[in-house]
């Protein structure tokens, strides 16, 4: 029975569809992947089949058999523990390793998320509403970069001489730091980081999950246009406004 990824291209959708690339590129036989593309600007994760599969309606999930596993960062771990690779150790040096995908996931992403929030997708919002969350999602973000420009050092990857899901987790976020206007070339071994995950044909081949291949590194303006207007259309959901309520 084929696997059955409901993801977008997103960077938390991204970490998974990596991960199954680079399962592949290790020459582990991950058997059959069927790949859903859930459109968040039409508000498709709130429709009835996937909040069965995700009661969170947040991409991606991933149906395995009679399982579906949850959140991005679980799902790598579940891969990874699924199919023995070095992606992930499975003896006591896997706690090299997790800490750096729960950081991923506590930190980095919420940060990154919010201060690109912020600087792409609130227009209606008056400038001086936005002044404080702006600097200080700004703020933490930039502290997490050193945090991360720290962990390196002089390795080639985050947990040392292997590309772990520490990798995975973090690259998706830390990659759109133009995007997110987080200033990052003041770090040179995370930029060097970033062009040398970019530089695997498992990354190359994951990023292109839901988006055409040219489009990979620099998205066409009528793909960034509609991904402006497709934050706002999400903020402005009445799934959401009802679940605030």
């Amino acid at each position: 029975m084929a696997m059955e990824l409901w993801t977008s291209p997103t960077p938390n959708g991204w970490k998974v569809s990596i991960m199954i690339e680079e399962l592949i590129e290790a020459g582990i036989d991950v058997g059959p992947v069927e790949v859903r593309t859930i459109n968040l600007m039409k508000g498709e994760q709130f429709e009835d089949d996937f909040t069965e599969r995700n009661p969170n309606q947040k991409i991606p999930t991933l149906r395995d058999g009679d399982r579906d596993v949850i959140e991005s960062c679980a799902i790598l771990q579940y891969l990874g523990e699924k199919n023995p690779s070095p992606l992930l150790p499975l003896d006591e040096r896997k706690w090299d390793v997790l800490p750096w995908v729960y950081w991923q996931a506590a930190n980095v992403g919420p940060v990154f998320g919010n201060k690109l929030s912020y600087t792409r997708y609130m227009d209606d919002v008056p400038e001086i509403k936005k002044e404080h969350p702006f600097e200080r999602f700004n703020n933490e973000a930039l502290r997490l970069v050193r945090v991360l420009e720290g962990k390196l050092g002089d390795s080639p990857w985050v947990c040392g001489d292997e590309f772990t899901i520490a990798d995975i987790a973090l690259y998706p976020w830390i990659r759109g730091w133009k995007w997110s206007k987080v200033n990052i070339t003041n770090r040179p071994a995370v930029m060097e980081w970033v062009d040398r995950v970019r530089a695997r044909p498992g990354v190359e081949r994951g990023l292109a999950y839901g988006i055409p291949k040219e489009e990979i590194d620099q998205w066409s303006a009528e793909r960034k246009a509609s991904t402006a207007q497709g934050g706002s259309t999400i903020a402005d959901n009445e799934n959401i406004k009802d679940s605030i309520e």
